[in-house]
């Protein structure tokens, strides 16, 4: 098969559908498939574009995967209209790109968010003779809805539209999370959906990357070290971890958050007035350095801001295949897969004093932490890892 995929987020940027897509595109490839990738200029999450890509189209190939990156109009504001502004200016850009210079295809497969390019990927897979994939790793507008991010109104009402028009217009929809598909089955039961389940690189987040130096060599020196690494954003509400780290502060814990976004220099500012010296925050760091720092912290936090639908953070899988012990802020599928695993602890968004607790007691025990860590090993590599969850997708696709 010739395989398109369309995105706007993909390597060198770092997150859940840049790792995911990129690995599917290099699985699908192992398979003796050709692809092909329409994805926007890097500039996530930093909100500029990176260095050496000032050119409105480039063209790469990465392990025999052709790569197509147009223009985008960057922001790292959290606001509606800019981000607007910035979905629709990738939406229109790849469309226009997409047109001249994608070759036809068997399959495109289009990531949603932003569910705006889902308008794009039915154009273009129409152009090309393509059957349409619409693949949601988040539901969207619910999510939005959910962070208090658009109400009622007329975008919301279109938003809405756009949806049901994309899911009743695929070939598939295929979904991130066993919430999504439900919701998607649920609200349109005639829409033939597909699983391509989230999940982590076991080889490449192993316990067996445990460095004994490579936290003192960022200058973080007292252990235990509690870890968050991702997006600085409002749906992962990370003033809960702050507030938490405020009780603690008399413990021997290091709370480390990694990473970048919106609500970074928020929580920065915060952190400092609070005199939380037991915070670091770090810069994102270089994709291959992850697997060496996740394995070599002693607990990893997964927060999320509250219920939002469908959502299952991609670093609850990379932290169970680290061998991290897990404190989860969330309820619903990731409090499941959590207690299922019986890989770290739950508590509910906005349960500070519980979040609290849970640090405190895994801080206090090692035996605690090693066995719950090494519980998430075992069912990240049985049941979580990436390659055969890619696998089971792809052959869904080969068999139509």
């Amino acid at each position: 098969m010739r395989v398109g995929i369309l995105s706007q987020y993909y390597p060198p940027e770092m997150g859940a559908p840049q790792a995911r897509l990129s690995q599917l595109a290099a699985r699908l490839t192992e398979r003796g498939h050709e692809v092909v990738v329409l994805t926007a200029l890097p500039n996530y999450p930093q909100g500029r574009i990176f260095p050496g890509y000032r050119r409105a189209v480039v063209r790469e190939r990465h392990g025999g995967v052709s790569v197509i990156r147009t223009w985008i109009w960057p922001t790292k504001s959290t606001a509606l209209r800019p981000r607007m502004a910035s979905y629709l200016s990738f939406a229109a850009s790849s469309l226009l790109v997409g047109a001249l210079r994608l070759p036809r295809l068997d399959v495109l497969i289009t990531e949603s968010p932003p569910l705006v390019l889902g308008a794009s990927g039915l154009v273009l897979s129409r152009l090309k003779r393509a059957r349409w994939v619409f693949n949601v790793s988040d539901l969207w507008p619910e999510t939005a809805v959910a962070l208090g991010a658009v109400h009622d109104g007329l975008l919301l009402r279109l938003a809405y539209k756009l949806e049901a028009f994309c899911y009743r217009h695929a070939w598939r929809v295929s979904c991130q999370s066993r919430g999504i598909e439900d919701g998607v089955n649920r609200r349109f039961p005639k829409v033939r959906t597909v699983s391509f389940l989230n999940g982590a690189d076991t080889e490449r987040f192993s316990p067996g990357f445990r460095s004994e130096t490579v936290w003192d060599d960022l200058g973080v020196e007292s252990r235990p070290i509690a870890v968050y690494a991702g997006l600085h954003g409002v749906g992962q509400g990370l003033d809960q971890l702050l507030a938490a780290a405020e009780k603690l502060r008399d413990e021997q814990l290091s709370f480390v958050l990694i990473g970048d976004g919106p609500e970074k220099a928020m929580l920065v500012d915060a952190a400092r007035r609070r005199g939380l010296r037991n915070v670091t925050f770090l810069e994102p760091q270089p994709r291959g350095a992850m697997p060496a720092l996740l394995a070599s912290a002693d607990i990893a936090v997964v927060a999320l801001k509250g219920d939002i639908p469908g959502a299952v953070p991609s670093k609850l899988y990379e932290a169970m295949a680290s061998g991290l012990p897990v404190v989860l802020v969330a309820t619903g599928e990731p409090a499941d897969i959590l207690a299922s695993a019986q890989a770290g602890v739950a508590v509910e968004p906005g349960d500070i004093d519980g979040l609290a607790e849970a640090l405190r007691g895994l801080s206090h025990s090692k035996e605690k932490r090693v066995r719950l860590g090494a519980a998430g090993r075992v069912a990240a590599v049985e049941r979580f890892d990436r390659r055969p969850l890619s696998d089971q997708f792809i052959e869904a696709l080969e068999r139509a």
